[in-house]
């Protein structure tokens, strides 16, 4: 698919085509999931430790901030969290392109977001090359249980969207979304 002299694991943190078979990238998945295991199965009552491995895990995670384990993600420091933001139990973040979780932001159980994706053709696909898009979701959002975002989307400031709804494009502030794909079915005031 390609012929540049780039590194796998920098085609991936550019947002280029990669083959995830690069021991940089085997590494930080690793990093991550050892990190991801230790915060799962830690004493939900030693706030401070889990804070402390939430914050060497993700790229940040801002003051006031809580992740209810289970926690998954691909690499943890491709994904910010703001600050007051609260994630509900079952939180997936395929964060090969980066995650931005604004301030104020309230994610249901079971809430996955993916910036992975793959290739329509099925030649590139079977060779297993792949990328990824960001998600930004904004200021004050709460996705209901069971979202799922997908590669590439922006939600704005504020919106509401219904439990199990998938986010297939960007949505705009202040606006209540559901179904799948996700439709905006009213303005908030």
């Amino acid at each position: 698919m390609t012929s540049d002299t780039h590194s796998m694991y920098e085609r991936m943190t550019a947002g280029d085509p990669y083959i995830a078979d690069n021991p940089e990238i085997a590494a930080a998945s690793t990093r991550a999931q050892a990190l991801s295991h230790r915060y799962n199965t830690m004493d939900p009552t030693d706030g401070a430790v889990r804070r402390a491995v939430l914050e060497e895990l993700l790229g940040a995670f801002g003051p006031g901030s809580e992740i209810r384990p289970p926690f998954h993600c691909d690499y943890g420091r491709h994904t910010t969290v703001g600050a007051r933001t609260f994630a509900n139990f079952g939180l997936v973040c395929l964060d090969v392109a980066p995650i931005t979780i604004g301030d104020d932001v309230q994610l249901g159980p079971n809430v996955q977001l993916l910036t992975a994706t793959h290739p329509l053709e099925p030649g590139p696909r079977r060779d297993k090359w792949e990328s990824a898009e960001p998600i930004v979701i904004e200021d004050n959002v709460w996705l209901g249980g069971g979202v799922i975002v997908c590669p590439g989307v922006r939600i704005g400031a504020n919106t509401v969207v219904g439990a199990g709804s998938v986010v297939t494009r960007d949505l705009p502030r202040d606006v209540v979304a559901v179904g799948s794909p996700a439709r905006v079915v009213r303005p908030l005031p």
